[in-house]
Parts: structure tokens; C-alpha cells; sequence
């Protein structure tokens, strides 16, 4: 399969076996913080709890010190090439562009291993740029390492254009860079 095949569905127990593969594989879908173990050890426990509670809208999110918020109104997708390829999310406010301060963007995306540097990534965002505008975003902020020469360059082939340097992000204590990408 190639990127320009992928598309992004709805998480759902057809691909949750690829999805728990990967995760066994050491794939994380949160960049901040390996989840990896926690999230295999819910799969296994409960398959359909899982992903009632990975789409559920009233749903709460653990950040990296340990303390739970609620989820901000949310679009979340699995990439999809024929097997489970990586996961792609749109968080936003209704009616603003802003983020709380513990939301570093309003997309985030992680590929499996296997299939990086293939153009899943770039393919996956220029999919998800029209369901932030049909959710009334202009644009976008999406951050990445400083150091993650893979997603800058995804991030750059979207359009995103440079908005700032974070010296020291307070979860990963990484350097951070921002873009805004028009949807």
C-alpha cells in the first residue's frame, strides 16, 4: 500500500487486533508519554469499553503529571491502509482558536514504526485539515519536537508556517515548535 491509500476511520474493533499489535510492538499514540502498556492492558480487559471510552466525548484525559481534565470536544481517527497504521486527532473549543494550556495543538498524530517516512503522516494531515474547517478553524497549531526533523517536515508540507519556540516543554522538558497551518 502506498499513502495516497490510507484513510482515516472511526476507531473500531475490525482494526482494534492491528491497533493492540502495535502497541505490544511499543508504539504509543501519544507522543508526550509512551501509554503503550496502559492502553494494551485496557484493550485486553475490555475490547468494546476500550473504545467506548478512547470516543467518548464526556471522557476525561490523564496528562503527563498525573492529573485528569476533561476532553475538549474532539475528532479522533485510525489510519487506515488495509491494517491499522497510526492515529490522527483534531481537538479544538467551539468558536475560538485557542487551547487551554495543557493542549500543545489542535492535531496530533503518531505512525506505526513500519510505516514511517512513507508519507502516512503527511497524507494523514492533509486529510484531517478539512474536518478542522468544517469544525469553523481557519487554521490549526500543531507543535512538534525542535529535534523531530520526520514531523517538521510533514508539518512543512502542509503549509504550516513557523509561530514560535517553546525552550523547554513543562511535560517532556524537550524544546517545542509551533506552527499554524491554514485548513
Amino acid at each position: 500500500m502506498s499513502a495516497s491509500q490510507i484513510s482515516l476511520v472511526a476507531p473500531c474493533a475490525a482494526l482494534l487486533g492491528g491497533y493492540a499489535a502495535a502497541l505490544r510492538a511499543g508504539w504509543s499514540p501519544n507522543t508526550m508519554r509512551d501509554v503503550s502498556a496502559e492502553e494494551l492492558e485496557a484493550v485486553e480487559a475490555d475490547p468494546e469499553g476500550f473504545l467506548r471510552d478512547l470516543t467518548d466525548p464526556e471522557g476525561m484525559v490523564t496528562l503527563a503529571d498525573g492529573s485528569r481534565m476533561p476532553r475538549l470536544p474532539f475528532r479522533i481517527f485510525w489510519i487506515d491502509d488495509g491494517e491499522f497504521c497510526g492515529a490522527i486527532g483534531l481537538r479544538f473549543q467551539h468558536g475560538t482558536e485557542a487551547l487551554p494550556p495543557h493542549v500543545p495543538g489542535h492535531i496530533g498524530y503518531s505512525i506505526v514504526p513500519w510505516k514511517r517516512r512513507l508519507g502516512y503522516a503527511t497524507r494523514a494531515l492533509r486529510l484531517i485539515l478539512p474536518l478542522a474547517r468544517a469544525e469553523g478553524l481557519r487554521r490549526v497549531l500543531v507543535t512538534c519536537d525542535a529535534d523531530n526533523e520526520a514531523s517538521r517536515k510533514v508539518i512543512a508540507a502542509n503549509g504550516g508556517v513557523l509561530d514560535g519556540f517553546t525552550p523547554h516543554d513543562a511535560e517532556t522538558g524537550k524544546a517545542k515548535l509551533s506552527y499554524w497551518i491554514k485548513t
